[in-house]
């Protein structure tokens, strides 16, 4: 069953505290496919993401490579999925990541969906046309996630 959310985040400060109250929630295992406009922080929340996780490397996107790991509290698995495209029928061996020990982030998921598990957590960002200003929707698809929607449910007010 899909439960949503939505935030509008005002600033970078936003989106960082968001990332680390969503990883405060997240258990390895856990999957975050990332969706929405360009430019809209989908990278910069993985940064985020990592960095509340306890990962010291620099996380850029993963673009040329696809998948980059890092070694945090739990391994975190980015991947960009974005130049394989619509029509890749390629077994780039996700499973293995979807269902390990480590947190999985996918950006532009959309393009790999025949591939991608059945129970996950989809974030979409997109911007609102005032500068710096973005909406955060996160749905979650699965029971075991409702725990993480429970938890990011309490920020109410991001910034005001």
């Amino acid at each position: 069953m899909k439960s949503s959310y939505t935030w509008i985040i005002h600033n970078l400060q936003d989106l960082s505290f968001f990332a680390k109250t969503l990883a405060d929630a997240l258990l390895p295992g856990d999957v975050l496919l990332l969706e929405g406009d360009l430019g809209a922080g989908k990278t910069t929340f993985t940064q985020y993401l990592a960095k509340a996780l306890g990962v010291a490397k620099n996380v850029n996107s993963p673009t040329f490579t696809i998948i980059k790991e890092y070694e945090g509290i739990y391994p975190l698995y980015h991947m960009d999925v974005y130049r394989l495209g619509e029509e890749s029928e390629e077994d780039l061996g996700f499973d293995e990541y979807f269902f390990g020990d480590g947190i999985t982030v996918v950006e532009w998921a959309h393009l790999i969906a025949d591939q991608l598990p059945d129970e996950y957590i989809q974030i979409n960002l997109f911007h609102t046309g005032v500068e710096g200003q973005r909406k955060i929707k996160l749905t979650v698809n699965g029971d075991r996630y409702d725990r993480v929607l429970e938890k990011v449910k309490t920020i109410e007010n991001i910034s005001d």
